[in-house]
């Protein structure tokens, strides 16, 4: 088989200076990829910063040969998405492929949860993919070539006590995703997500101490490696990955229920056939709701 190779290309990877992100920067470095490794150096929580995390991952790309420049920008503020993409346009002239990684931590039940706690995660994992995004989407529709990986959570898809914070944000990031698939379609500009289960900083006082080999990080950078690839076609899906497992995620909607005159009477006695799950209906991007209008007339 082919290696796929990154050769002249220039990727952008937020939140590289540990765990996923590091080993995405890694691995798409190894292959090729010049690459803008970006990473605030922040606590889990989002506090504090440090420009050693990045540096480091820089220094190990650099002394295996390949090419790579920090930045230890906020992806959360325009102007720290704008000097993101800048980096990468100052150091290789270019941006090709975007890792939206970047992320924080303020687990909270949900009646003890405080706005502050709540936007100071929604900023980082859904405004920081946002403006990131933004600032490159530019350069890759002049090009027309861009490869966008953002990076969702199960606990986004399926919900997670004390994360209601987190998993709205990471749910976020499917219907953002899915509309840069739509809107990059014409300029050759592929976005796909990963809902990742993985050891890192973020999961080690959740996942049990046997799983940190089986669930390294570095079993879930192959799949990123090839969303981000020219040869991937792939645009606005969801992928679960994990433990050496990649599954196609979707959205599918149930045979359903029809009634000329609906009532809450009427839908309380056809509960059954409403909550039917075969044999299910699964569209391209936005035309879910064309078809549900469909099935109605």
């Amino acid at each position: 088989m082919s290696e796929l190779r990154f050769d002249g290309k220039v990727a952008v990877v937020t939140g590289a200076g540990h765990g996923l992100g590091r080993s995405h920067a890694l691995l798409l470095a190894e292959r090729g990829a010049k690459v803008v490794v970006n990473d605030l150096g922040g606590a889990l929580d989002g506090t504090g910063a440090s420009a050693g995390p990045a540096a480091e991952v820089v220094e190990t790309i650099t002394k295996n040969g390949g090419e790579a420049v920090a930045s230890t920008d906020n992806v959360a503020t325009p102007e720290g998405a704008a000097a993101i993409v800048q980096a990468a346009l100052d150091a290789f002239g270019r941006v090709d492929i975007l890792i939206n990684n970047a992320g924080i931590l303020r687990d909270r039940s949900f009646g003890k949860m405080s706005v502050e706690e709540f936007d100071a995660v929604l900023a980082v994992h859904v405004r920081g993919s946002f403006l990131v995004s933004r600032a490159a989407f530019p350069h890759m529709k002049e090009q027309a070539y861009g490869r966008i990986v953002n990076t969702s959570s199960p606990a986004g898809l399926f919900g997670n006590f004390g994360q209601a914070n987190y998993s709205t944000a990471k749910m976020g990031l499917v219907g953002f995703t899915k509309t840069l698939g739509i809107e990059g379609a014409r300029a050759n500009i592929k976005a796909n997500a990963i809902a990742p289960i993985a050891w890192t900083r973020m999961t080690e006082s959740l996942l049990p101490a046997e799983f940190e080999t089986k669930f390294a990080p570095e079993r879930i950078s192959p799949l990123v490696a090839y969303l981000a690839h020219e040869s991937c076609e792939a645009t606005g899906e969801v992928f679960s990955v994990g433990g050496g497992r990649v599954a196609r995620v979707f959205v599918a909607e149930g045979p359903g229920w029809r009634e000329d005159d609906i009532s809450p009477e009427a839908i309380r006695d056809n509960w059954e056939a409403i909550m039917a799950e075969q044999p299910y209906l699964t569209t391209k991007l936005g035309e879910q709701a064309k078809a549900s209008m469909e099935k109605m007339l």
